[in-house]
């Protein structure tokens, strides 16, 4: 797993294997109010430089049998939408009907979508997500959440444990406005 191996004070860090982290560094006391370098605007830089790359690891790093981001994305629409057409899909999802065929194939071949006649209309059939596609959504979920848990354990001290935690409710607030 890379991770960053910076500090708060040292933003411009390293990742695990010796490349630049993504973050610039913040901006100090001496940057004086409304300058380019300081409030708002540098804090939202210096989040996005941040968090971009943290959910890019966080997808980057996969077991092996995990799902593309295509297929979860298929998956995770008809978890939360229930049993859509192949058309649909594609409507939904911005791409050809005949790449969703694709996509789903794969899904069936693996048992994480079932392909059913329509009831309404049998000329039509439906792709929905099987309980191993429910799990293996799941699975996928607590693979992150471990992966994040562990590095947050073993790279923070318990008071700055306490300081992330604080932020978070902070960082919702700052998501449900954006």
């Amino acid at each position: 797993m890379t991770m960053i191996t910076g500090s708060a004070g040292d933003p411009g860090g390293r990742t695990a294997d010796g490349a630049e982290a993504d973050a610039a560094p913040t901006g100090g006391a001496g940057d004086g109010p409304g300058g380019a370098a300081s409030g708002p605007a540098r804090i939202a830089t210096d989040l996005r430089a941040c968090l971009g790359p943290l959910v890019r690891r966080l997808r980057q790093v996969k077991p092996d049998d995990e799902l593309t981001l295509s297929q979860t994305s298929v998956l995770v629409r008809l978890d939360r939408e229930g049993p859509a057409t192949a058309s649909e899909l594609a409507a939904a999802e911005g791409i050809r009907a005949q790449s969703v065929c694709t996509i789903v194939n794969a899904l069936q071949d693996r048992g994480l979508v079932a392909r059913d006649p329509d009831p309404s209309d049998g000329r039509r059939v439906l792709v929905s997500v099987t309980a191993a596609g429910t799990e293996g959504l799941h699975g996928a979920r607590r693979e992150r959440a471990r992966r994040l848990t562990a590095a947050i354990a073993e790279e923070l001290t318990p008071a700055e444990q306490h300081s992330l935690a604080t932020a978070i409710p902070l960082l919702e607030r700052i998501t449900r406005r954006v």
